[in-house]
């Protein structure tokens, strides 16, 4: 394994964390729904804690957190992107526009997180001793809680923009009840949904 790539892996993984922690904040100003406006206070505490995990992970590995390469600036400057297309939907008065722009912004984080801890995943088992063990410690604690953020917030994504075009949406999403927690299941649960 390459150690350059895995120190950019891990450095960008955290600095995609740390932009979801503000991604969340500025999502809650945005959120109408009362259900949606728990979970994603939930996801908030949770990314903070991966902040925590990725950072302890970082120095346990001799990387220092505190590190920004050109592409944790380009990482940076997306979630930036993200936060302001959110600030513009809530200037412009509209809740429920808001609350989608901010459900949207959370699924496109989500989307980059989970692949990163994938190859977190993948990572932990190509690398030998200390290193595997510190990989994977932090990818069992975090992973789970990344399947959960994604599915769920398509979710939620796709039966919002269902109720704003006046037609039969299921919130909360259908995801909440079925525990969509992998890609698999949150088709299955998809497909059911559209079944009824």
């Amino acid at each position: 394994m390459k150690d350059t790539q895995l120190q950019e892996l891990m450095l960008q993984s955290l600095e995609q964390e740390r932009g979801g922690v503000q991604i969340y904040r500025m999502a809650l100003q945005c959120a109408v729904n009362a259900q949606l406006r728990k979970e994603w206070t939930r996801y908030l505490a949770q990314t903070e804690h991966h902040v925590q995990v990725l950072t302890e992970a970082c120095m346990r590995l001799g990387l220092d957190p505190g590190m920004r390469t050109p592409g944790c600036r380009v990482v940076r400057e997306k979630g930036l992107c993200l936060i302001r297309s959110m600030e513009m939907a809530l200037a412009n008065g509209d809740r429920k526009t808001a609350e989608l722009v901010a459900c949207e912004a959370v699924v496109d984080a989500e989307t980059k997180d989970l692949a990163d801890w994938e190859l977190i995943g993948s990572a932990a088992k190509g690398a030998q001793g200390a290193m595997g063990k510190v990989l994977q410690a932090a990818y069992d604690e975090v992973k789970q809680d990344e399947d959960e953020h994604r599915y769920h917030s398509q979710g939620w994504c796709r039966e919002l923009w269902l109720a704003s075009l006046g037609l039969a949406a299921r919130l909360p999403p259908p995801e909440e009840t079925g525990r969509a927690n992998t890609a698999v299941q949150a088709a299955h649960v998809k497909q059911s949904r559209t079944e009824r």
